[in-house]
């Protein structure tokens, strides 16, 4: 396998028409425009890294409960009319489908007949306070009438709940009052401004009461459920860092689960995701990695930038003339390249590709292979 690396490596070079001899000394790469041109090194400025990943773990994308509502109807009925479908946006208080039900109709005349009975039970109470004062009756009866007049403001109270239970307004329950017309449809309101996630329920069917009918969440904070393994518990804390793999989602650390799963040696950690939750999507599987701090200057370079030998690690510096070789320490991996330190000023130009050409040239073609 060696002899054919360096094989490899002889007709790479021979190709970009490079002769490794005498242009490899010591800590230094001599190295022509020419010969530089032809290998096609492409040249870029150290980009720091503001943290380093430790480890990567797998998570779940979902809704804060405080932020996903069912909603459903309270009566039983017949679906007429479902106006949200999936993904689309809601405003709170927005029509999203309306139920033809005939315990409408019934609520309603319930409603209508106990406050028929409290207009009674006030006039007829009005009336006794009045001849209790004239010394006409006694107080007995004034107290009945009163305990009477209570009763039905109760009953009168709770028809109205009922009814705005059921789905009817403030406004519509004023209009009830106003023109005793009866109405047999349920306005289906979202009870928050979101976006619909799941819709359970079609035109033309039957619905009992409390049957769900839309989801809806406000998306605009995303959690990450994280399942950490054992052997990093001790490496994370609140307030930590993490990031979905191949996005720019950051999210922070709330919550640290106290009990370890049995079945895959996990704890379940959670993250808030406050910027960028347009990126991932809600039930989404993802994988994430947990970025740590550090005091130490830290760049992040790909690995093509990156050179191998004798267990030590290396990055060509651009330099008058050719290369200088500077040992690097990789502090950790990401999907885009690995997180290093160095003996930088952080102005340098480091040689971003074909790291291996150059290395074969470093150690005289396979030397160190």
């Amino acid at each position: 396998m060696n002899k054919f690396k360096s094989l490899l490596l002889l007709t790479t070079l021979g190709l970009f028409g490079i002769s490794p001899i005498s242009w490899a000394e010591g800590n230094f790469i001599q190295l022509t425009q020419q010969q530089f041109d032809n290998i096609g090194i492409k040249l870029s400025k150290l980009a720091p890294a503001s943290h380093i990943p430790l480890f990567t773990a797998p998570a779940k994308v979902v809704v804060p409960p405080a932020h996903e509502f069912i909603v459903s109807t309270s009566q039983a009925g017949l679906v007429i009319k479902m106006n949200a479908s999936v993904g689309d946006k809601v405003e709170k208080g927005e029509v999203l489908g309306l139920i033809n039900s005939p315990d409408l109709l019934t609520l309603q005349g319930n409603y209508l007949k106990t406050v028929g009975a409290l207009k009674l039970a006030s006039a007829t109470y009005n009336r006794d306070k009045k001849l209790l004062k004239e010394g006409v009756i006694s107080g007995r009866s004034e107290q009945e009438a009163f305990s009477l007049y209570n009763a039905a403001m109760i009953e009168a109270n709770e028809a109205k709940q009922l009814l705005q239970l059921a789905g009817l307004t403030a406004a519509d329950v004023k209009q009830l009052d106003s023109t005793g017309r009866l109405v047999s449809q349920i306005s289906i309101r979202s009870p928050i401004t979101g976006r619909v996630i799941e819709r359970m329920a079609v035109s033309g069917t039957h619905v009992d009461p409390m049957s769900p009918l839309y989801r809806v969440a406000n998306l605009d904070e995303l959690w990450l459920e994280i399942n950490i393994p054992q052997d990093y518990i001790d490496d994370i804390k609140i307030g930590d860092k993490v990031q979905v793999e191949n996005t720019l989602v950051e999210a922070e650390i709330k919550v640290l689960g106290q009990s370890v799963n049995p079945e895959n040696q996990t704890i379940l950690s959670r993250a808030v995701i406050r910027d960028n939750p347009s990126s991932v999507r809600i039930g989404q599987k993802v994988t994430i990695q947990h970025l740590q701090t550090s005091d130490a200057e830290t760049y992040l370079l790909p690995d093509a930038a990156i050179a191998h030998n004798d267990g030590k690690t290396y990055v060509f510096i651009r330099d008058k003339g050719g290369f200088k070789i500077s040992p690097v320490t990789i502090l950790g991996k990401q999907s885009d390249g690995s997180v290093v330190t160095g003996n930088f000023s952080g102005n340098e130009e480091i040689a971003m590709n074909n790291a291996v050409a150059l290395k074969a040239n470093w150690l005289g073609l396979g030397s160190g292979e």
